[in-house]
């Protein structure tokens, strides 16, 4: 019997698939326990589980994957990101998400992040815009101290169930945001219901993912290093939409982010797509803004209230 769980598409529900994409072992015919060195790392041997696309809403996921208990297990024992990636570049970048949430939109209510991290667009957030409070879900409690001062002293509450967002509020959340969260969940479709009701009407959700359908994918082929053991699925523009549609978003809005990356660390990037591995790169620490392999979606929660006769909510369920 199978170590691991065996899913429908975790957007429509649909089982039938065709195979697109693996890893020269594939994940599923190892052991958890043998997968347990592949977890993490950027550079090192691919492992990763078959990615299938949805002959129903075109996602493209994993059939067989860790079930939760087992993920919570690996994340929990994963070593600290030591990519070279200065606080700078990863600030500038978060700025940028912030930037194209507040462009077109009058912030304020509540604000909720999941997987804030370090708490960059938090400081943002907090310096910027007139947020009544602050919610942020980080499982990470090592942290909970840096988020809350991010917050600049507003009323903040930090709490670590990323899947629970019970606490908030309904109908009181100006802005939500998930940067890099969605295509680690294994049900997206269920977390972005939740997220609706805590939405106040015309409320924005701004969400940052891999797009699996950008020209660094197609380069890098198999090495893109979003084809890893964290992502149960990745999407693309039309996929994202569509799965927020049916979480009964409006206005999605999908366009490439900026990120900024050291140039060492680029450089590592392409010469591992060749199949070189540079551990040190004689190059200048400078960062670089460059549209390549993310995107930014933003949607719009509805005027009208959400309730739990809602077609999209029992879809959800």
């Amino acid at each position: 019997m199978s170590e691991f769980l065996q899913r429908a598409c975790p957007a429509c529900g649909a089982s039938h698939m065709r195979e697109e994409a693996h890893s020269p072992v594939r994940a599923e015919t190892m052991t958890v326990d043998a997968l347990r060195p592949y977890w993490s790392g950027l550079f090192g041997e691919k492992r990763f589980f078959t990615y299938h696309r949805c002959l129903g809403c075109e996602l493209l996921y994993n059939p067989a994957f860790f079930d939760r208990e087992r993920l919570g297990e690996l994340y929990s024992s994963m070593a600290p990101n030591m990519e070279i990636v200065s606080n700078d570049a990863i600030a500038a970048t978060q700025k940028g998400y912030f930037d194209a949430a507040v462009a077109d939109t009058v912030l304020g209510g509540g604000y909720l992040e999941i997987g804030p991290d370090a708490g960059y667009i938090v400081r943002e957030a907090a310096a910027r815009a007139a947020f009544e409070h602050f919610w942020l879900f980080e499982p990470n409690r090592a942290i909970h101290d840096t988020l809350r001062a991010s917050a600049g002293g507003k009323p903040a509450t930090l709490l670590t169930d990323m899947d629970d967002l019970s606490p908030v509020p309904d109908r009181s959340v100006g802005l939500a945001v998930m940067v890099h969260v969605l295509d680690h969940l294994l049900d997206p479709l269920a977390m972005l219901a939740q997220i609706r009701t805590k939405l106040r009407p015309g409320g924005t959700l701004l969400i940052v993912t891999h797009n699996e359908k950008s020209l660094l994918r197609r380069l890098m082929g198999t090495r893109w290093p979003p084809f890893c053991l964290q992502h149960p699925e990745l999407y693309n523009p039309a996929t994202i939409t569509a799965l927020l549609g049916r979480a009964g978003y409006a206005a999605v809005q999908v366009t490439r982010s900026r990120n900024y990356f050291p140039l060492p660390f680029l450089a590592r990037q392409a010469a591992w797509t060749l199949g070189l591995k540079l551990d040190r790169v004689p190059l200048p620490d400078i960062s670089l803004g460059l549209r390549l392999g993310n995107m930014l979606t933003l949607a719009t929660a509805p005027a009208q209230a959400a309730t739990d006769s809602e077609p999209w909510l029992a879809a959800a369920e």
